[in-house]
């Protein structure tokens, strides 16, 4: 990538309105190709004799241009190895101009901006930090901007993240209020002001920066945020202040390549390739001590010899070096990425793993890692999207100690809570403030389609379930402005103000709002992971909390996911000194996250339980089949999610990860020395489960792996591990995930998979020998991560047992084939040594022995087929 100027890291201050400092920043044009006219061959040259094989070929072709030295013309090894470097040029230079075409498209796109008091057309490259431009609808951002105003009210707009994240749901991105009446072109001309805002980073989710106009100091977030290659939709037009240009953009940031990822196969092939290497050092020396042996007993006695120049005996290993330098195959190399391409090509055309219903075809991303499928020992599967559909339900609820729905119908339908409700029952009040939480507590987005159907959109699929459940109870929320959200509640519609929202990450586990109610009552709304939320409860709800744990226990065991619903009553002078701490955490630009995180511990608490949900999310067609089928080829399967044990027990049970009468070995420990003497135990146990040959599986939430990640635990988890037939993790962190497949990869040489399909799985997938992204639900964000990309994960099970399969006994066979075949060929050679006085005479044709048999190596290794394979 070639950036067209030096980047300026660091917190940036960029005046709006101005391009005064723009020379500061890059430019807002891009370059993707690798290489220009000047550094093509230095920088092709430098990247090609990185690899050892084409450096000794190189030294091999060099020293045959010694006089006197090579038993060969000057070109036999040179010719070769050019046309190798030849084809390669070609390839690369072939890309790189698709690259440029596609570089000069992009950077002459035309957009709006502000010149002079007036709109002029611009190209994208010209753009620059600092300007104000205009996006009309179904247009792309010319750069990261920060959204100032919009056609809709109160600055609102409504973006299409596709190109970055996969995702096809709409979002919704709010200006502030202080510039959200900037409307009209005289008005924006005139405005002025100051931003304050981290160093461009990659990640698309998170940004920080102040808004200083006059003398108020504004936090600006993701909400105004505008990303490069966002689309904006459903709203007529925006002005927006470029903020991050070219390369410096997180589309752009994020198109950076990979950490390359290297088989097993190349490894040990390096291996062999080392090990012929010094056999060929030592039949040269062997060579020239016979040469040397030759020249003091029987060359003086041939007459017909005399006056010949005898080489010393450097000269001689020289000779013999070069005569048997094919020993290491030249077109090895070439012919496996050949192999490969093919391979990969099969693997993205295999209509076996097409899914006609989103039209998704599996793609390999990398070419490099095909035999890599063939040899996975273990899968580390990702479970909410990956082994269930992703596809939420809403299906019961708990609601002041009390259990409604049911498992019969498809989605939630219950009578009695309504009944309840309009009956003014005792447990009327807390029905209305959990429905009431349901639409409100969210950061859904309705969107209405021209027959006034409103569609809910959102990142989210369980808020989605929700806010569809609370509807179908006559909760319908309806209407979002920046600061408000309207529901019609029995058919009455009623307004809360929201005066913060507390944002939901991985970390949390909870997401919250504050509202203000039209009886101007101050109320704290929560929801979020059963453990995270009992432990911020006020005392003395011992007995709800009870009932709620066992309705709660009943849901997961059917494989519901579940969440609790809490609510706090808010003093207003607590609150007005809470939200000057919150705000300034909001407006800080080093530690941002961190201080929002600790305001937001600061009011969640003493909290009242008002209820818990149970959603339904169906395991994917074939999944059990799938998982068997592993097993059965000795692969492990482990699954790290989320969710709480009992659900992540249950989903284990329905995919056939474990049976009804597996004993589980269940790690639930709070403190390291707990943790190890369990371990112990546990380690102990399950050698006499293995005596006996009965079937175990480990289950351990993320506080215990912590432990067992830890010290002295580390080899005792590890030692556990390998021998179950199967782990569940649960209550995991992204983090905590990738952790698990560092470990498993660190304690033996086993190939790990790894599959997920949200962007809290990139880590673990990255982390792995092979990543293979899942395109579901959640967007793209895992599957552009990956090294292979699926639609369903039943499809493994023909990745790994036929591609994997195929690929890794194709590309043996076509290693072993070229060494066999060189091998053979240079023994002959040094047989005929014994019968040409070790002369360093050659009995084949050099250019014949260079370029013979690669197209049937390359054949045998591509169509080859496997035995006991389709």
């Amino acid at each position: 990538m070639m950036p067209s100027k030096k980047a300026v890291y660091g917190p940036r201050t960029i005046q709006v309105n101005s391009v005064q400092q723009s020379e500061k920043f890059r430019s807002n044009g891009i370059s993707t190709s690798k290489y220009s006219v000047l550094s093509f061959f230095p920088r092709f040259l430098k990247e090609q004799f990185r690899r050892y094989s084409n450096v000794f070929f190189l030294v091999s072709a060099l020293l045959q241009q010694i006089p006197h030295v090579s038993p060969f013309g000057p070109y036999t090894t040179a010719a070769p190895l050019l046309f190798i470097l030849s084809i390669s040029a070609i390839k690369e230079s072939f890309e790189d101009v698709k690259r440029r075409k596609m570089d000069h498209t992009v950077n002459n796109y035309a957009t709006q901006v502000l010149k002079n008091n007036q709109w002029e057309e611009a190209k994208w490259k010209k753009v620059a930090v600092g300007e104000i431009v205009k996006v009309e609808d179904g247009q792309l951002f010319p750069a990261d901007l920060i959204l100032l105003s919009s056609s809709e009210p109160q600055g609102m707009a409504y973006i299409e993240t596709s190109n970055l994240d996969g995702e096809t749901n709409l979002k919704i991105r709010q200006a502030l209020e202080s510039t959200s009446h900037l409307i009209r072109g005289d008005l924006i001309s005139q405005f002025t002001g100051e931003i304050e805002c981290e160093p461009p980073s990659r990640n698309v989710s998170e940004y920080t920066g102040t808004f200083k106009i006059e003398d108020a100091q504004l936090p600006l977030g993701p909400n105004q945020l505008l990303l490069r290659g966002a689309r904006l939709k459903n709203t007529r037009w925006i002005f927006g202040v470029v903020v991050y240009t070219g390369h410096d953009a997180k589309l752009l940031m994020n198109s950076k390549a990979a950490t390359l990822k290297g088989s097993n196969m190349d490894t040990m092939t390096n291996h062999r390739i080392l090990f012929l290497f010094f056999t060929l050092v030592a039949l040269s020396i062997i060579s020239a001590i016979g040469a040397h042996f030759f020249d003091k007993h029987y060359v003086p006695e041939a007459f017909y010899l005399k006056g010949v120049h005898t080489p010393q005996f450097v000269w001689n290993v020289l000779t013999f070096f070069i005569l048997y330098n094919n020993l290491i195959p030249i077109s090895l190399q070439v012919t496996l990425e050949v192999v490969r391409f093919f391979q990969a090509s099969y693997i993205s055309c295999d209509t076996g793993m097409y899914h006609q219903p989103s039209d998704t075809p599996a793609c390999a991303r990398t070419s490099n890692l095909n035999e890599e499928l063939g040899q996975v020992k273990f899968v580390l599967s990702d479970k909410t999207g990956t082994l269930t559909m992703n596809v939420m339900k809403f299906k019961r609820c708990t609601i002041g100690g009390v259990n409604y729905g049911n498992d019969q119908d498809e989605a939630f339908a219950d009578q009695t809570l309504l009944d309840d409700l309009t009956n003014k029952n005792e447990n009327a009040e807390s029905i209305r403030e959990f429905l009431t939480m349901m639409a409100v507590c969210h950061t859904i987005v309705p969107e209405y389609d021209d027959h006034d159907n409103v569609q809910y959109q959102g990142s989210s699929p369980d808020e989605g379930a929700l806010v569809r459940g609370a509807a179908s109870m006559q909760f319908v929320f309806h209407t979002r402005k920046p600061q408000t959200v309207i529901i019609k509640a029995m058919g009455t519609d009623v307004s809360y103000e929201i005066l913060n929202v507390l944002e939901f990450t991985s970390d949390r586990k909870r997401m919250g709002v504050i509202v203000r109610t039209e009886q101007n009552e101050l109320k704290l709304f929560i929801k979020g992971a059963d453990n995270v939320i009992m432990e911020r409860l006020a005392l003395g709800q011992d007995g709800l909390v009870e009932r709620v744990r066992d309705h709660l226990i009943e849901y997961a065991s059917l494989g519901y996911r579940t969440l609790c619903f809490a609510s706090a009553q808010l003093d207003e002078d607590f609150y007005s000194n809470w939200a000057t701490d919150f705000h300034n955490a909001s407006i800080a630009i080093e530690r941002r996250e961190e201080l929002l995180v600790n305001a937001a511990e600061a009011i969640e608490k003493d909290l009242k339980l008002v209820g818990a949900t149970a959603i339904e999310d169906k395991l994917q067609e074939h999944v059990p089949v799938t998982i068997r089928a592993l097993m059965a080829a000795d692969i492990r399967v482990w699954m790290l999610t989320g969710d709480k044990r009992e659900t992540a027990i249950n989903i284990a049970q329905s995919s056939a990860l474990c049976t009804p009468n597996t004993n589980l070995l269940i790690l639930d420990k709070r403190c390291y020395d707990e943790t190890y003497e369990k371990l112990v135990t546990f380690n102990e146990k399950a050698k006499r489960f293995i005596e006996s040959e009965r079937e175990f599986a480990l289950v351990l939430d993320g506080g215990s792996l912590h432990h067992a990640l830890t010290g002295e635990s580390r080899p005792l988890f590890a030692e556990l591990a390998m021998m179950c037939r199967a782990v569940v993790c649960c209550r995991m962190t992204p983090m905590q995930k990738a952790e698990v497949v560092d470990m498993v990869r660190s304690f033996g040489d086993h190939v790990v998979l790894a599959v997920g399909d949200g962007a809290n799985d990139i880590a673990m997938i990255q982390a792995a020998n092979v990543g293979i992204g899942i395109s579901g639900e959640e967007g793209l964000r895992a599957a552009q991560a990956s090294d292979y990309s699926i639609a369903q994960f039943h499809y493994l099970r023909r990745l790994l047992l036929v591609h994997g399969a195929w690929n890794y006994d194709r590309s043996v066979k076509v290693i072993l084939y070229s060494f066999y075949k060189n091998i053979c060929l240079y023994i002959i050679e040094l047989w005929f040594a014994f019968f040409s006085a070790f002369s360093g005479q050659t009995i084949f044709d050099r250019i014949f022995v260079n370029f013979t048999d690669s197209g049937g190596q390359s054949q045998c290794s591509t169509f080859s087929s496997h035995p006991g394979l389709p």
